[in-house]
This record gives structure tokens, sequence and C-alpha cells, in this order.
């Protein structure tokens, strides 16, 4: 497990959000990261195991049944993220635009903007899957019709929960170029709950 450090100036959520808070938010990114890397490298394993030189599986009901297993093991790995990760973001903006341009790497401010995207999106599914939950109650699908609508919803939120965990890292990154940051004069920032919801973010695989 990797330790999040709270020591030196760490520039913090500029809104009500303790250090404390931000650390262990941290943590369970990095628990995320882990744990999606394996949940991968599984997949990956499996996949090439089970599919010919051209990449069609040996068997199609197996296969997509093992790719229903990593779509849903992912959403759950992320569920501790997704509690705070709109304050990460938020967290993360108010920390570029106070460290030093040179300690910057060019690639954050495109990292943060995928992981935004992303966010927004499982978001809108997870409102989405409300309101589907909600139809259910009237037309009470069979178990498998529950089931075949839960893997589908999971399969199109892979590739933003993917985002995450390949763009996740940008945020433990500036979190630690902030330790070393002089302490910014307050400003005023807005509520990243009333930020509005962007586009869609790439898919890596």
């Amino acid at each position: 497990m990797i330790t999040i450090p709270t020591e030196g100036t760490t520039l913090t959520s500029p809104f009500p959000y303790r250090a404390d808070q931000h650390a262990a938010a941290l943590q369970a990114l990095a628990v995320f990261l882990v744990q999606s890397e394996m949940i991968l490298a599984s997949w990956d394993s499996y996949s090439d195991r089970h599919t010919d030189t051209d990449g069609w599986p040996y068997d199609d009901e197996s296969y997509g049944w093992r790719k229903v297993q990593r779509d849903t093991q992912t959403w759950r790995a992320f569920e501790p993220v997704r509690r705070s990760a709109r304050y990460l973001l938020a967290t993360a903006r108010f920390q570029l635009q106070h460290i030093a341009a040179g300690d910057i790497e060019p690639r954050w401010p495109w990292q943060l903007s995928e992981l935004a995207q992303a966010y927004d999106r499982l978001e809108a599914l997870r409102t989405e899957w409300a309101q589907t939950r909600e139809a259910m109650r009237t037309s009470r699908p069979t178990h498998e019709e529950f089931i075949d609508a839960l893997a589908e919803r999971n399969a199109e939120a892979w590739g933003y929960l993917d985002a995450w965990a390949t763009h996740g890292h940008a945020l433990l990154d500036l979190h630690a170029v902030a330790l070393k940051a002089p302490a910014p004069a307050p400003i005023a920032v807005a509520n990243p709950a009333q930020q509005p919801a962007a586009g869609q973010s790439a898919v890596r695989r």
C-alpha cells in the first residue's frame, strides 16, 4: 500500500476539507490504482490464454462473462475514490495554480481534464442506473434481465474507470510537488459540486 506523505506546506483544498481527509482520499486513490492494475493484468492474462492469434475468443460466452467480471470489479474498486473524486480534482486544480511553473509537468492539465470528463460520465451513469432501478420497481424484470442491465452499465463505465486508472497518478504527483511549495494566499474558489459536467473521456483499451 502506498503511504501518502503529509509533512510539508501542502496546498490543501481551499474549501472546508481537512488535510487528513485529503490524505485519506489520496490513499483511497492509491489503493484503486494498485487494484485496477491487478484487475487489468488478470484480464490481459485471461484474454491471452483464451483467444486465438487474431484475438478472437475460443468461447464467446465464457469470454463475455469474464469481461463482465472485470468491469464489475473495477466499478467496485473505484467506489471509495468516487466519494471524494470531485474534491480531489478541485484541490489538484488549486495546487496547479500555485506551484512553480518549472515544477509543472506538461501533461498534468490534460490529465486533470481527462479525469474530470471521466468522472462526470461515471456520475451520469450512476444517475441513469438509479432511474433504471426505479423503473424496474414497476416493470419487475427477471433476474437475468437485471444482471444484463447491470453488466451493460459496468461495460459502458469501464472506459471511464480505466481513464482514472491511467491518469489518476497525476493527482498523487501533484500532491507530492505541492508539499514542497510555499503556502499561497487564501483565495475564493467555487464549490466543485457546482461545476458543469464535461464531455467524454478517451478509452485506453
